[in-house]
C-alpha cells in the first residue's frame, strides 16, 4: 500500500467529492444546523470567522450531492433523496436558518445556497418544498429583506423568482406588507440591485394573471394611485421607462380589464400620460403613447377625461401629427392614425357648461 500516493490523491481530489464521501446527508445536515445556530449566539463575529469555511465546505458537499461534479445533470441517487428529506425536516428548520444567515456566509457558499434552493423549488411538487416555504412565510419575507443588503440582494432575487413561479408562494408575497418594499428597491441607487428587484417586481405582477388581477383590484388605490404612479413620474429615467412599459403591458392585458377601466377613467392619470408624451426621451414618449391611446379609444370616457381631451384636442392633434414621424413601425403608424381620427371626432360634452364651471384645470398641453 503506497501511503504517499494515497496522500497525494486525497489532496488533489475536489473538496466537495472528498467531503461528500466522508459524510452522509444526515451528518451534513446536522453539522450545517450546528454551524448556523452558532451564528445566532452572543459572539456572532467570532463564530462567523471560525465556522465560515466549514459552512462553505458543507454546502459545497450538498451541492455535489444534488448536481454531481459538472452540474449539468442531476444524479438520481439515494443520497439526493435523503438530503432533500433532511433539508425539509420541520424539527430543524434548516432552510429557515439557511436563508436567515445567507448574509453571514462566504460568497461561494451564498452561490451554493441559490443553486440548491432553486433546485428544490423547481422540483417542489415532488419533494414538498413549496409546502415547506408556504408553511414558513418568514422565508419569503427574509428573501425580500435581502434586497436591503448589497451583499445578499443578487442572491435572494433568483430564489424569490423561483418561488414566485408557484402560485401559492406568489400569493403569500402579495399578502405580505413586504411587497410594498419593492417600490423602493426598484429605485435603488445600485443599478444591478434595482434591475434585479424590478425583474422580481415584474414577475410578481405578471406570472399569475388571474391572481394579479384580484390583487390589483383589491388594493388599487394603494398600489396604483399612491405608489405605482410615483414610479412612472420618478426622477430616475430607468425607473420611469421600465415601470411605464410594464403599466402598458398590464393595462392592455384582457385579464386586467377592470383595472384598465379604473385607470383610464381617472383624469389625473390622463394628465400624467399627456405630460409623459412630451418627455425628451423618445422611448418614454413611445411607451406613454401606448397608455394614452387607451384613454382616447375608450367609448365610455368619464366626464373629467372627456373634458381634458376636448379642451386639448387641437393641441393634441397638432402634436401627434408630428409625433415620431420617422418611426418605421406599421402598427404604430396605423394606431396613430386611428387616434387622430378619434380626437378629431370628439364633440363637446352635453354637460360641458356645468362641468366647465366646476373644473379646476383641464389645460394640460
Amino acid at each position: 500500500f503506497d501511503r504517499t500516493a494515497f496522500s497525494v490523491l486525497s489532496c488533489t481530489m475536489p473538496k466537495s467529492s472528498w467531503l461528500h464521501r466522508k459524510k452522509t446527508p444526515a451528518e451534513l445536515a446536522s453539522s450545517l444546523e450546528k454551524k448556523l445556530l452558532s451564528l445566532e449566539g452572543k459572539d456572532q463575529d467570532d463564530a462567523q470567522s471560525k465556522n465560515s469555511e466549514k459552512i462553505t465546505q458543507i454546502l459545497e458537499a450538498m451541492r455535489f450531492m444534488v448536481f454531481g461534479e459538472d452540474e449539468e445533470e442531476v444524479k438520481a441517487k439515494d443520497n439526493l433523496k435523503k438530503l432533500i428529506s433532511q433539508l425539509l425536516q420541520e424539527k430543524t428548520n434548516l432552510l429557515v436558518l439557511l436563508v436567515r444567515h445567507v448574509k453571514d456566509i462566504e460568497f461561494e457558499a451564498q452561490q451554493d445556497v441559490v443553486r440548491i434552493l432553486k433546485f428544490l423549488l423547481r422540483h417542489g411538487r415532488e419533494n414538498l418544498t413549496v409546502d415547506y416555504f408556504y408553511n414558513h412565510a418568514e422565508i419569503i419575507d427574509t428573501l425580500v429583506d435581502g434586497y436591503s443588503d448589497p451583499s445578499t440582494a443578487l442572491h435572494c432575487g433568483p430564489i424569490l423568482r423561483e418561488s414566485i413561479r408557484h402560485r401559492e408562494l406568489c400569493e403569500l408575497l402579495m399578502k405580505s406588507r413586504k411587497f410594498f418594499l419593492f417600490f423602493d428597491f426598484v429605485q435603488d441607487s445600485n443599478f444591478d440591485i434595482a434591475s434585479d428587484a424590478f425583474a422580481t417586481f415584474k414577475m410578481i405582477l405578471t406570472q399569475h394573471k388571474t391572481l394579479c388581477a384580484e390583487f390589483l383590484e383589491k388594493g388599487y388605490k394603494e398600489i396604483i394611485t399612491d405608489r405605482y404612479n410615483k414610479l412612472i413620474t420618478s426622477d430616475n429615467y430607468v425607473t420611469r421607462r421600465q415601470s411605464l412599459k410594464l403599466l402598458g403591458e398590464i393595462l392592455l392585458d384582457r385579464e386586467h380589464f377592470k383595472i384598465m377601466m379604473h385607470y383610464i377613467n381617472d383624469a389625473s392619470n390622463l394628465k400624467i400620460m399627456m405630460n409623459l408624451l412630451r418627455e425628451r426621451s423618445a422611448v418614454i414618449q413611445y411607451e406613454a403613447f401606448h397608455v394614452f391611446k387607451v384613454f382616447v379609444a375608450n367609448p365610455k370616457k368619464s366626464p373629467a377625461v372627456l373634458d381634458i381631451l376636448y379642451r386639448n384636442r387641437d393641441k393634441l392633434i397638432d402634436y401627434l401629427q408630428k409625433f415620431q414621424k420617422d418611426k418605421d413601425d406599421e402598427q404604430f403608424v396605423e394606431e396613430k392614425a386611428i387616434l387622430l381620427q378619434e380626437l378629431e371626432s370628439l364633440v363637446k360634452p352635453d354637460n360641458w357648461e356645468d362641468f366647465n364651471h366646476q373644473r379646476t384645470s383641464s389645460d394640460v398641453f
